[in-house]
This record gives structure tokens, C-alpha cells and sequence, in this order.
């Protein structure tokens, strides 16, 4: 089909979907109460409907007082009950597909109810929405002309107690209507290969030989195929190989640290990198514009949204505001309330709006990888800006890093000791240091104070990680690909001390 026709067809699917924006846009208080109670009524005969007096909930304050904020543990039981075949517990309609997770906080698998609505409401909604923003700042492009390459989980699908779970992306990929895959690659039984390192070889093989013009995927891993794609084809580009390149649609981690990589093998000023919010539990944000850093937050996907301000949660003082309450340039924990029947639901997230007209935000971190025993609240985001600053700085590059405090013993004060694995290593690792201590002082005031006269913090402590210590320590714990990540920051020594002792 020729791109101007493909196009045109976009461009009206696109005009129908921005109006219903546009109203998001104008009225985002009123489009998220009137969602918050649409919910409430829908739900209002399921188990917490009845217990929670769903029936007679008139207000937002009638909602936030009777429900409690709770996180998976709180929700762990309903949703066993739920994978074993109960219905009607939590959400009316039958709850079919359990999105198995673990992140990095616990080796435990989550498994995160995935409702029909949400499937396609909230996850298969945003992808069109993806596509039609890209294609509203990109008239001329070629996108529809080849296939996406996509990266998912490594996790097949299980079946059992009529209900089935697996990684998101892999009930997304098994619900896909039968058309999409022609216009993907790998093919669907490639995608849904269990095991990591022989799905990498397949996808390798079966996409070096077509028309990819837009990859999709985590970062950390998509750099992994794509080094593997160029080892095996010989080239130093991606574009020797699939020359209609045009876009990388990316979330799950920071893409700062990778961000020079990419730029090589992606030697293009016109390249697009577009970003994403999603999770197991729902889309939340995408990247409306070229060039932007912003993410708009999409309010019609059937999540209502609360925030914790960070400097209340886990204080007796903790507050729990809507959407209308937040303010520019501070920091949120994420409540959610969904269309899968997540009911004021801490995901353990947090963002920092950087607009409220309309709603964006940066994610800033997760509620509980900071490092704060010394009063000092250094977030992830701190950390990535300043290793983006002088790795610019000392022309090295990172392939991945973890932090951790050291603990104060006797008249020995704390630090923070660093564990980084360089593609690039600086020439200087001392110099190194001295300018990273400088950038997260610049970056935080309460990291400064504490730094000032080393007065509770020493100098950081730097380690540098043999080759593939973080890949190994994945594998070791059977986290390699999809969604699995390495913790950046820790309240306690125990990633630590698992990857100094996997390092010597």
C-alpha cells in the first residue's frame, strides 16, 4: 500500500482519537471523577464493592475515607483467590489473564489481574494512541511500509484453573488479533520462546532479513539483541541493515544510561526515540511530541490516579491527594484504581509532573530504591542524571550500575559505594568520582548537606564491575529479559553484597 494512502487512513483514525484527547486535555478533573465513579459503579456487586459500600459512595472524599491504600501483599489473597477460578471478587467481569512479575524488589512472583477492559481499554488502546501520536508529528513517514521488531518477555504462557499467566507482553502478543503479527517481527512462537539466550539467536535470524522500520522494547535488552544483530551481520549500523529505520519506542528503565549507545549504532540526527510509561498494571503515559523528554499522562484508559507526596510517605503524616492537588516539580508516589479491579493500589512508583496543563510527567524513581539512611533522598533520577553529566564528561559510557549504602561503625562515617559496569571506562576513575560527588550535590541539596565537610557522608566509593557481572547476576536469579531490571538503588547491602561477591 503506498505511504501516502496507509497514512491518510492513520490520519483518520487519528482525528476521531484526538477529540476524545482533547477532552482529557480540557477537562482532566472532571473526565477523571466521572471515570472514578463509572468504576465504582461497575464494581459495586463484586465482594469489595459489598464490603467496601460501593453502592453508596457519592464523593471522592465518601471514596478515599472507606478504602484503604494497599499495595500486592495487601491484594495477595483475592488474587490467588482469583487465579484459581473465582469470579466476581474484586471485578464483575471474569478476570482470564495474571501478568507474572517479580521486578527487583522481591525474588516472589506478583501476579497482576489483567481484565478484559484493561486489555483492551487501557493496553492495546495506548499502542494505537503510541502510533497515532508518532504519526501526527511524523506526516511523512514510512513507518507502516515494514515491520516493528518487538522484544517482549521470555516467559511462555501457563495455563490452568481456566485462567492463564505469563509476562504482559506475552498475553498481550497471545491476544493480538491474527493481522498484527504480519506487521511485526519476530514471529509470535519466536516472541514466546522461554528461554532467553536461545530466543536471542532465533530473533536474530528471523529479523536481520526484513523491513523493520521501528523496534520496540526495554532498553537494557534491545541493546543486547542489537549488538547481537550487528555481531552477527558484520556491520557497524543498523541502518546497513534495515535502512527504513526510522523510530525506538522504549520504557521499563531510564534510557539516559543507554542513550550514547544507541546513538552509535544509530548514527542518525533524525532518529526517533519515543518513550513510555507502562506496566503490568497499566499504561500510563506516552511521549507526545518529537524530541521530548515529557510524557503525557492519558486520563481515559480507565485508571483513576492518586499521589503520596514524597516527603509524606511512610510518615505518620502521609497524605493522599487526586490529580487536581499536584503541583510542578514535585515528587509522587502512584496510587492507581484501574479497570482490572485494582482498587487504590500503590504500584511503587513515583514521578515528577513537569506540567499541569496539561498533566506530564517524568518518572522519577521507585518508592523504594532511593538511598536515604543518612536523610540525604537520593532517587533514581538523581542518579542517572548524574552519571549522564560525566560520562559526557570523561567520554565513558555505562552498561549498567547499582548503588547501596555503607553503614556508619563507630567514628567511621557512612557513604555510598557504587558498583558500575563501564563499556567505556573513564581513564581517571578518581577524577570520575570527583565529578560525579560534584553533580549529585548540584543535582540534590539534601545530598550536599550531608557531603558538606563530609559531615555524615564520605566520598563515594567506586568498583568497577568486570564485563557482564549484572548479566550473570540476572541469569543466576532466572531474570533474564522482559521487564526484569537491575536495582539501581538500595535502602541495604543485600544486592550489593551478591554482586561484589559474583564480581571477584
Amino acid at each position: 500500500m503506498p505511504i501516502p494512502l496507509v497514512n491518510s487512513i492513520a490520519s483518520w483514525f487519528l482525528k476521531k482519537r484526538f477529540h476524545q484527547i482533547d477532552l482529557f486535555l480540557k477537562y482532566p478533573n472532571e473526565v477523571q471523577e466521572e471515570l472514578l465513579f463509572s468504576l465504582i459503579e461497575k464494581a459495586k456487586s463484586t465482594e469489595i464493592g459489598k464490603l467496601y459500600g460501593f453502592d453508596s459512595i457519592k464523593t471522592y472524599a465518601e471514596f478515599a475515607e472507606r478504602l484503604p491504600i494497599k499495595n500486592y501483599k495487601g491484594y495477595q489473597d483475592l488474587f490467588e483467590r482469583s487465579r484459581l477460578g473465582e469470579n466476581n471478587i474484586f471485578w464483575p467481569t471474569p478476570i482470564k489473564w495474571f501478568a507474572k512479575s517479580s521486578g527487583t524488589t522481591s525474588g516472589k512472583s506478583k501476579f497482576i489481574p489483567v481484565s478484559m477492559e484493561s486489555l483492551e481499554n487501557c493496553h492495546y488502546a495506548a499502542s494505537k494512541d503510541l502510533l497515532c501520536m508518532y504519526l501526527n508529528n511524523n506526516e511523512n513517514s514510512s513507518l507502516f511500509t515494514g515491520k516493528s521488531l518487538r522484544l517482549g518477555g521470555s516467559k511462555e504462557l501457563y495455563r490452568e484453573n481456566g485462567t492463564a499467566f505469563g509476562d504482559l507482553s506475552a498475553i498481550l502478543i497471545d491476544n493480538m488479533p491474527f493481522w498484527a503479527e504480519f506487521s511485526s517481527t519476530p514471529s509470535n512462537k519466536v516472541s514466546l520462546m522461554s528461554d532467553w539466550e536461545t530466543k536471542m539467536a532465533a530473533i536474530v535470524n528471523e529479523t536481520i532479513n526484513e523491513n523493520v522500520t521501528s523496534l520496540a522494547g526495554v532498553p537494557s535488552w534491545m541493546l543486547v539483541l542489537l549488538n547481537n544483530v550487528l555481531d552477527k551481520t558484520e556491520k557497524a549500523s543498523l541502518f546497513e541493515i534495515w535502512p527504513n529505520l526510522e523510530v525506538y519506542f522504549h520504557g521499563g528503565v531510564s534510557f539516559n544510561p543507554y542513550l550514547e549507545q544507541y546513538k552509535k549504532i544509530l548514527p542518525k540526527k533524525d532518529f526517533k526515540y519515543y518513550e513510555i510509561y507502562n506496566a503490568s498494571e497499566g499504561f500510563f503515559a506516552i511521549q507526545d511530541k518529537n524530541h521530548s523528554s515529557e510524557l503525557l499522562l492519558m486520563l481515559d484508559y480507565g485508571i483513576y490516579y492518586e499521589f503520596i507526596p514524597m516527603e509524606t510517605h511512610g510518615t505518620p503524616n502521609e497524605r493522599v491527594i487526586p490529580l487536581s492537588e499536584v503541583e510542578k516539580g514535585k515528587n509522587y508516589a502512584v496510587i492507581i484504581t484501574t479497570n482490572a479491579g485494582l482498587w487504590r493500589y500503590k504500584i511503587g512508583d513515583t514521578v515528577r509532573f513537569t506540567s499541569v496543563s496539561p498533566y506530564k510527567i517524568k518518572v522519577s524513581g521507585r518508592t523504594k530504591h532511593h538511598i536515604n539512611v543518612f536523610g540525604e533522598e537520593l532517587i533514581i533520577e538523581n542518579a542517572e542524571d548524574a552519571l549522564k553529566k560525566v560520562c559526557k564528561k570523561t567520554k565513558s559510557e555505562i552498561v549498567d550500575y547499582t548503588a547501596a549504602p555503607v553503614f556508619m561503625e563507630g567514628k567511621e562515617k557512612g557513604a555510598h559505594e557504587w558498583l558500575i559496569e563501564f563499556k567505556t571506562p573513564p581513564k581517571d576513575i578518581d577524577y570520575f568520582n570527583e565529578i560525579f560527588d560534584n553533580a549529585l550535590k548540584s543535582l540534590n541539596s539534601d545530598y550536599e548537606a550531608k557531603r558538606h565537610n563530609n559531615m555524615t557522608l564520605n566520598k563515594p566509593k567506586i568498583n568497577i564491575a568486570r564485563e557482564k557481572l549484572f548479566y550473570d547476576w540476572l541469569k543466576q536469579n532466572n531474570k533474564l529479559g522482559g521487564q526484569h531490571k537491575v536495582p539501581r538503588l538500595s535502602n541495604t547491602r543485600d544486592y550489593m553484597e551478591e554482586l561484589l561477591k559474583l564480581n571477584n
